[in-house]
């Protein structure tokens, strides 16, 4: 069966390339094509039609008056694991949005974030056979201490691209 996901396809073609170059190549792409992950520097870490697993390393840029990762750094990792997870999946002819991002903080986090996120089958399965639809994606934010300082709720809908 032929792929009907560019994003699909991208992956795909950069896991031919040798190992050493498959993830600075990813990276180079998503950055490139969603800039504020660029300008965050989201990295990928994992990226598979039901598993996305994204790190933010704190840094200056990405920093708040604390000196911890800013609220909306933390709430982009976690857009980012399920966007991208949801991205996927999507046939060509529909277009992901997402349609709720609701973050409770938790605690202060300490370090660099880890977003894990992940589809079950069935919610695949309707991403690939629905007209239109909404998926709640689950994802867990962990910081250094692997303790989540945050914990989110990210629905992604799809529907026809307009014409």
């Amino acid at each position: 069966m032929s792929e009907n996901n560019r994003l699909a396809r991208l992956v795909k073609k950069i896991e031919s390339l040798p190992g050493f170059l498959q993830k600075p190549a990813l990276n180079f792409a998503l950055r490139r094509t969603v800039k504020l992950v660029g300008t965050a520097k989201v990295e990928v870490l994992m990226l598979t039609k039901a598993h996305s697993e994204f790190r933010l390393k704190n840094r200056t840029k990405v920093q708040n008056h604390i000196g911890t990762i800013h609220a909306a750094g933390m709430a982009l990792i976690a857009e980012t694991a399920t966007g991208m997870v949801v991205g996927m999946n999507v046939p060509d002819d529909k277009v992901p949005v997402i349609k709720t991002l609701k973050v409770d903080f938790l605690k202060r986090a300490k370090g660099d974030l880890v977003a894990k996120a992940h589809l079950t089958e069935q919610q695949v399965n309707s991403i690939l056979t629905l007209e239109k639809g909404e998926v709640e994606v689950a994802v867990s934010v962990t910081d250094e201490e692997g303790k989540e300082p945050i914990n989110c709720q990210m629905i992604w809908a799809w529907t026809p691209k307009r014409s």
